[in-house]
């Protein structure tokens, strides 16, 4: 099983995604380690990607995950997956992938940006990913405020229950 965790810069999906994948003993992988160097030069200028800049990082997470589900791998993924085009094209196979998106205030994330060290998302291109989130409706929908156990032991529910 492959489970996306997903949203804006700063709702937690590294950070539960890790957790997640700790406790479920699958393997984590964090979908921004195949931005090519020009995107993440681009994020760390304050330049807003654009959906060019983002379809050959999409394809690439395509190929891994019909690697991983051709493996019969379980996978936890953290992804931005802002648009609804961009999670369709991960979205591979309804019944061995779930989607969680971290809904977090703008109040929130931005307080979590602020604090971050040594990342190339910095605070000030919030606004454009929250311009970008197209907010999943057939996603398990967390409330990124929660603390990080409460966070994963409601996603490990919805994927034993679900």
């Amino acid at each position: 099983m492959i489970t996306i965790v997903m949203g804006v810069s700063g709702s937690g999906k590294t950070t539960v995604g890790k957790l997640l994948a700790q406790s479920l003993n699958w393997d984590f992988i964090d979908a921004d380690d195949f931005h090519p160097a020009a995107n993440i030069e681009k994020m760390s200028l304050g330049i807003p990607l654009e959906d060019a800049d983002r379809i050959p990082w999409l394809l690439q997470l395509q190929s891994e995950i019909d690697t991983w589900l051709l493996e019969n791998k379980n996978v936890v993924l953290a992804c931005s997956a802002l648009k609804t085009s961009y999670r369709e094209m991960l979205y591979r196979d309804q019944q061995r992938i779930k989607i969680v998106y971290l809904k977090a205030s703008f109040e929130l994330l931005t307080a979590r940006l602020q604090t971050r060290q040594n990342h190339y998302m910095k605070a000030d291109l919030l606004s454009s990913q929250l311009d970008t989130l197209e907010e999943p409706e057939d996603a398990i929908i967390i409330d990124a405020s929660q603390p990080l156990e409460v966070m994963v032991r409601q996603i490990e529910n919805h994927l034993v229950g679900g």
